[in-house]
């Protein structure tokens, strides 16, 4: 399995109420309305957007992973509005470990309505049997409790505290680490 394998071409997945494709240019407006909240950049690793060019800047550089074979993220998109509403996806792929890292942000309009969840599931579905991934992570800082609700009712298990990991904002940040392995996404049953 390589990126490329994947990547060349991110297909587009569909759940109950949203359909995960890749960005566009058209998406910037969509895309500039959920990033300029401070609420949705809150516990983020990026900056809120505060101009249209804030957002410009985020599409190209996605747009450029899609053109490069890069792993990327998809948009989400509301079935019911056509809006792009947030972006998931997998943010760093180790295919030797056949490992992953996903990442999310959704607009503040659907949180606590069980988007997130819905779109994460079919994302661990997409990494477990087409990436052929023994192993998923994902991470969020300590006070991102409604990440952390998103990860705990996909599977995934709490392994402990990653302690000043990251800068975020000029701040070294720790972060909650979950993930869910092959063996607990088939036979969830057996999770610790």
């Amino acid at each position: 399995m390589r990126i490329e394998d994947i990547f060349s071409d991110l297909p587009t997945l569909e759940t109950e109420r949203t359909i995960l494709r890749k960005l566009r240019s058209e998406d910037e407006q969509d895309i500039f309305q959920y990033g300029s909240d401070d609420d949705v950049s809150r516990y983020t690793a990026w900056p809120t957007h505060r101009t249209m060019e804030d957002t410009r800047i985020y599409l190209t550089k996605v747009l450029q992973k899609y053109d490069h074979h890069a792993v990327a993220p998809w948009g989400i998109v509301d079935k019911e509005t056509g809006k792009i509403i947030g972006t998931s996806g997998f943010m760093a792929w180790n295919v030797h470990h056949a490992k992953a890292e996903l990442g999310y942000a959704l607009s503040k309009d659907y949180w606590n309505l069980g988007y997130m969840t819905e779109v994460i599931r079919a994302i661990l579905s997409f990494g477990f049997d087409r990436m052929q991934l023994v192993r998923i992570e994902a991470s969020c800082l300590p006070l991102n409790l409604g990440s952390a609700r998103v990860m705990e009712k996909v599977g995934m298990t709490y392994e402990g505290l990653i302690r000043q990991t990251i800068l975020v904002k000029g701040k070294h940040e720790d972060l909650k680490l979950y993930s869910i392995v092959l063996d607990d996404y088939r036979n969830p049953n057996n999770v610790p």
